[in-house]
């Protein structure tokens, strides 16, 4: 993944590092090694120092004694609390965009639907975890309203880190597509109730993920899910 024009080094791995975490690809619990991670995307250790701190900024991570940094583990209180979050925020975002989206937005949505379903057929789990985090963040786009768009840009990391990783993408984007089909419409109270249950559905399964994992842990105390981690400074 190759920085974008005019980008920081630390920024790209920041960004690099970011999508690892929200992907699933570096899970709770990993350790974040500048030297393995320095190694890894061909860069000094001195942006992969600065890109980590940004996301101990950003709330998924967390520094240890000794100056371990690993992805943090996020808890059943914060799905609970990013839940209800997430449920304020959206639910405006989305019943924003289906009364003030204009042909072009709407077009660049459509191709993010699209985009998503064909990863979904094609089996790409995380490409098509990737469109559906597009399709929700391009809501502040059709929405307007630049205070919503700061207030989710606060929160956008943790909300695709505790909510981004599930399994069943086809699911995900047949849910994408009704959402869109009402948005279209301008269907803004179909939106608000489709929308609410899109993401009740996501924090059920979010607990249960989550409990499950839980479960396997006090059956193996020796079950670490991708505890792989470094040091800061190592």
């Amino acid at each position: 993944m190759g920085a974008t024009e005019g980008e920081l080094e630390s920024a790209r791995v920041a960004r690099i590092l970011r999508e690892d975490i929200v992907l699933g690809r570096r899970a709770p619990g990993t350790k974040l090694v500048e030297r393995d991670i320095a190694a890894e995307l061909q860069v000094s250790r001195l942006p992969v120092r600065e890109a980590i701190r940004m996301l101990v900024s950003e709330g998924v991570v967390v520094t240890r004694p000794r100056k371990w940094a690993v992805v943090r583990e996020y808890t059943l209180e914060d799905v609970r609390n990013f839940s209800e979050v997430r449920l304020m925020l959206e639910t405006a975002l989305f019943v924003l965009a289906a009364e003030r989206h204009d042909d072009e937005t709407l077009t660049h949505l459509h191709e993010i639907v699209e985009r998503e379903e064909a990863a979904a057929r094609e089996g790409d789990v995380l490409a098509a975890r990737s469109a559906a985090a597009a399709f929700h963040q391009y809501m502040v786009v059709l929405a307007g309203n630049d205070v919503l768009a700061e207030l989710t840009e606060t929160f956008v990391t943790r909300l695709r880190w505790i909510f981004g990783t599930y399994e069943d993408a086809g699911a995900m984007a047949a849910s994408h597509r009704e959402l869109f089909d009402a948005i279209a419409s301008r269907e803004a109270p179909e939106v608000r109730q489709l929308v609410e249950a899109h993401l009740e559905a996501g924090r059920e399964a979010t607990e249960r993920r989550f409990l499950e994992r839980m479960s396997r842990r006090s059956a193996d105390p020796r079950t670490d899910d991708g505890d792989e981690d470094v040091a800061v400074g190592d």
